[in-house]
């Protein structure tokens, strides 16, 4: 395991400090957060991830096959990708075995790997764009807050349960699913705002 660099107390976007804006996609594209309580459990592993890996989250929404996130780079983003997918495939197939939801699972079984795991919740491609500028910042923000609008799952971003749009809007409710790390960005511009929500 590598040496795990804490998360800093500010994080500021630029050549030296970039963000990632990260999209995991499930196997096959299988709609595996289908219900609200996987979602539940994404939005936990999440969180134990980031606590484990030790980098900062600003944005996320999970969709039905697939999840964007926007995180610091604190190490490197092989790792980062490994806490995110290891995390949240292990508590959401173990969800899966308790309650015996065998089709399920036999969608995600492969061969067995090195180190005994028989199923992949998501698949192997790494899609991790670097994000050097406060502008594809706030672009990647809203892209990600949109997807449950463009998908035409809500009208408003705000209302899709599984984002970080109402935590940018200053709306968020006691109950996030996933808390944000919006307040240790230090902006260069004043007045960063997401735009379009």
């Amino acid at each position: 395991m590598p040496l795990i660099k804490m998360a800093p107390d500010k994080f500021q976007v630029s050549r030296d400090s970039q963000a990632l804006y990260i999209t995991i996609v499930s196997k096959d594209r299988l709609p595996v957060s289908q219900t609200d309580t996987i979602k539940n459990i994404a939005c936990r592993a999440v969180d134990e991830a980031r606590n484990s890996g030790g980098f900062l989250l600003f944005a996320y929404v999970i969709m039905l096959d697939h999840m964007h996130l926007l995180t610091n780079c604190p190490n490197n983003s092989a790792d980062i990708l490994r806490y995110l997918k290891g995390v949240t495939g292990r508590r959401v197939i173990d969800y899966l075995k308790e309650k015996k939801y065998e089709t399920s699972l036999a969608k995600l079984r492969h061969q067995e790997w090195k180190r005994k795991h028989s199923y992949s919740l998501w698949q192997k491609e790494k899609n991790v764009f670097s994000i050097y500028s406060e502008a594809m910042f706030m672009q990647k923000v809203n892209y990600i807050h949109l997807n449950p609008v463009r998908a035409g799952l809500v009208e408003r971003a705000i209302d899709y349960p599984w984002s970080s749009a109402r935590i940018w809007q200053h709306l968020d409710a006691e109950d996030e699913p996933l808390r944000m790390d919006v307040d240790r960005i230090r902006w260069r511009t004043q007045g960063r705002s997401p735009k379009n929500l």
